[in-house]
């Protein structure tokens, strides 16, 4: 009899043993995350939407069409993803313009909608609203200088350019 019971109890053990081994190898695997589950952060994300050379669509000024005024316009955002400030360069802009030739840009507090334009560069500082999606571009700001390579028209206020790749 005492064999009898030896056996029953040992099974028991057994099988507490053995539930407690399964738990823990569970317990290892489930803890683990997958390959590549961490998300991207959302500046690398944005920033390869948006570096690429756009092509003008259409300009507005203060309410006004002035899209004849940039044919042929480009603007390449380009840079090292993670590593701000990245680089802008324009072509084909007119004489009376908002842009500089060349300069930095990084993002705003608001990733997702806003870049800094010459960050640090006091009189050049610029917060620009932006809106991308793969193929498109929309850049609003107030611009508030004279313009770059100035003349006598001004180019003070608000600004919209659309771009296409």
């Amino acid at each position: 009899m005492f064999k009898v019971d030896f056996n029953i109890q040992s099974m028991k053990i057994l099988r507490i043993v053995s539930f407690l081994a399964v738990a823990a190898v569970l317990s290892t695997y489930m803890g683990c995350k997958p390959k590549g589950s961490d998300p991207e952060p959302l500046e690398n994300v944005q920033f390869d939407k948006l570096a690429k050379t756009w092509k003008i669509n259409t300009v507005t000024f203060n309410d006004t069409d002035r899209t004849a005024e940039y044919t042929g316009f480009q603007l390449a955002l380009g840079g090292t993803k993670g590593a701000p400030p990245f680089s802008y360069t324009t072509t084909s802009r007119p004489a009376q313009s908002p842009w500089k030739a060349s300069g930095t840009w990084e993002f705003g507090s608001s990733v997702g909608d806003q870049i800094i334009r010459d960050k640090g560069v006091s009189a050049d500082e610029l917060a620009i609203e932006y809106s991308v999606t793969e193929s498109t571009l929309q850049l609003k700001f107030t611009f508030l200088r004279e313009p770059y390579d100035a003349r006598t028209e001004d180019v003070k206020g608000p600004w919209i350019f659309n771009f296409t790749l």
